[in-house]
């Protein structure tokens, strides 16, 4: 159990010394690649028992019999961060959050002022080397067994890609979306970018004024002004991708009322898992196969989401494989 726990946490070797200088356990590298490769594939078969129950949910059109909704709010967010696979290249392990909103106190993202606001919580983890179809129905079945069926009110926040919005419509789709607001300046300042150049002070004023609009809910009147100012221009197609964009998400991009209601507005939570996926998998000189990655990915998720003693304790009862 150490030893997996350990694999999932740093490489195998640094594992090995661990148990050997702290825990006065002599092992190996290879011992301990072994028991991570073993209990992976057994921890991988406890996530497809969630999936399964929550399928079964799903038959019973997705209520659990006897729940009521309570008063408590619930989100998702989902992002992506790559792993090098042997024989492939990069690839990307696609990172999914569910949390707990409540209020708290937060940066604002104007004024810079500490203030009360919509906070992500109690946040646990999925992540799947793969499509997007088979890793939306690990996110839902992660979150059925969060209990999100029985929430009063949910949300949704991404980056604004096709691939996230598509798994929305399909299992989030009567939940709030919004587009993580940091994704929204990135954009916003890209577009600036190409009207003024880089670094100008033109590019600076542009972008405060535009920033105050986005923020405010006109995601649609930006649209509007770049396409103004995208004709005639040598960027002209670039400029166009911007408006659209903005154009395509602005029923998610109402950032002052959404923070109003209380509700989260940026994705840092998954946006930091995803970084702490890659602390593991994707460090100085890492080379993966499918099978390897894949056989981890389920044991630093358990980690990262505070499960990993529950979950080692059904998969060590459950029956052999």
């Amino acid at each position: 159990k150490l030893s997996v726990w350990l694999s999932g946490l740093v490489s195998f070797e640094r594992a090995a010394e661990v148990m050997e200088q702290v825990g006065r356990i002599g092992t190996s590298r290879g011992s301990v690649w072994q028991q991570s490769s073993l209990w992976g594939s057994k921890f991988q078969a406890e996530e497809e028992k969630v999936q399964k129950m929550a399928a079964e949910v799903e038959l019973r059109n997705g209520v659990v019999p006897g729940e009521e909704k309570i008063a408590r709010r619930m989100g998702v967010s989902m992002d992506g961060g790559m792993i090098h696979i042997r024989g492939e290249g990069w690839k990307e392990a696609k990172i999914g959050c569910i949390f707990e909103v409540e209020q708290g106190i937060v940066v604002d993202e104007q004024t810079h002022e500490e203030i009360e606001a919509g906070r992500a919580r109690h946040n646990t983890y999925v992540a799947h080397l793969g499509e997007p179809e088979a890793f939306g129905q690990k996110v839902w079945a992660e979150a059925k067994r969060r209990r999100w069926t029985s929430a009063a009110d949910t949300q949704v926040v991404g980056d604004g890609a096709v691939w996230i919005w598509n798994l929305v419509a399909e299992h989030f789709y009567d939940s709030q979306q919004i587009v993580d607001w940091y994704h929204g300046k990135e954009h916003l300042a890209h577009a600036a970018e190409l009207l003024h150049g880089e670094g100008t002070p033109a590019t600076q004023r542009w972008l405060k004024e535009e920033e105050t609009s986005l923020f405010q809910g006109h995601a649609d009147e930006i649209a509007h002004r770049i396409r103004q100012r995208a004709q005639g221009k040598s960027c002209r197609d670039e400029l166009l991708r911007e408006a659209g964009y903005f154009e395509h998400n602005q029923h998610r991009m109402d950032y002052l009322e959404m923070r109003i209601q209380g509700w989260v507005t940026g994705s840092g939570m998954v946006e930091s898992a995803a970084k702490q996926f890659k602390a593991r998998l994707a460090g100085p000189g890492m080379h993966w196969s499918r099978a390897g990655a894949e056989r981890l990915l389920p044991i630093r998720s358990a980690i990262l989401s505070g499960r990993f003693h529950q979950v080692w304790h059904s998969a060590y009862n459950s029956p052999p494989l």
